[in-house]
């Protein structure tokens, strides 16, 4: 099996040797893909990287595999592709409108969903509980915290 993988820019070749992978851009390797896995950052640039005219280029046999942020696939477009048969199916763990779900991707038949599950290694979870510990450490001490979340307006 040969992985294709796109990427802003080609990996250095050492970091590949001895694996069965080679960059491809991404119309290419789209359309030559039986499974495409999206593993990169939500960013504008990434932001539907996956929309209709992706969606179009991929075979009708593809399945679709985000582990990545939801934003990064067009869900309206998505729901199109897998209604039309434009791909054979879709494996979700990151949602375009966490926590909503498109009400589409939900019923179909050709389509799993899961948790967003990405951040569920026992590791991740300790360093979160850490990282929080800290925090709070830090305001009870007079100090910023670590991580602050900026203050957000909620419209009514």
């Amino acid at each position: 099996m040969t992985i294709t993988y796109h990427n802003r820019q080609p990996v250095p070749p050492r970091l590949l040797d001895g694996l069965p992978a080679r960059y491809s851009d991404l119309p290419a390797l789209l359309a030559d893909s039986d499974v495409i896995c999206l593993c990169c950052p939500l960013t504008e640039q990434t932001r539907h990287l996956l929309d209709a005219t992706a969606l179009k280029q991929m075979r009708a046999s593809a399945i679709l595999v985000n582990i990545a942020a939801g934003g990064i696939v067009d869900e309206n477009a998505l729901a199109d592709a897998l209604d039309a048969s434009e791909i054979f199916a879709a494996a979700l763990d990151g949602y375009e409108h966490e926590p909503e779900v498109h009400p589409r991707l939900i019923t179909h038949e050709r389509v799993v969903l899961a948790p967003h599950l990405g951040s569920a290694t026992e590791q991740t979870r300790h360093a979160m509980g850490l990282l929080a510990a800290r925090n709070i450490l830090a305001v009870l001490t007079g100090h910023p915290p670590l991580t602050p979340v900026p203050a957000r307006t909620v419209e009514a």
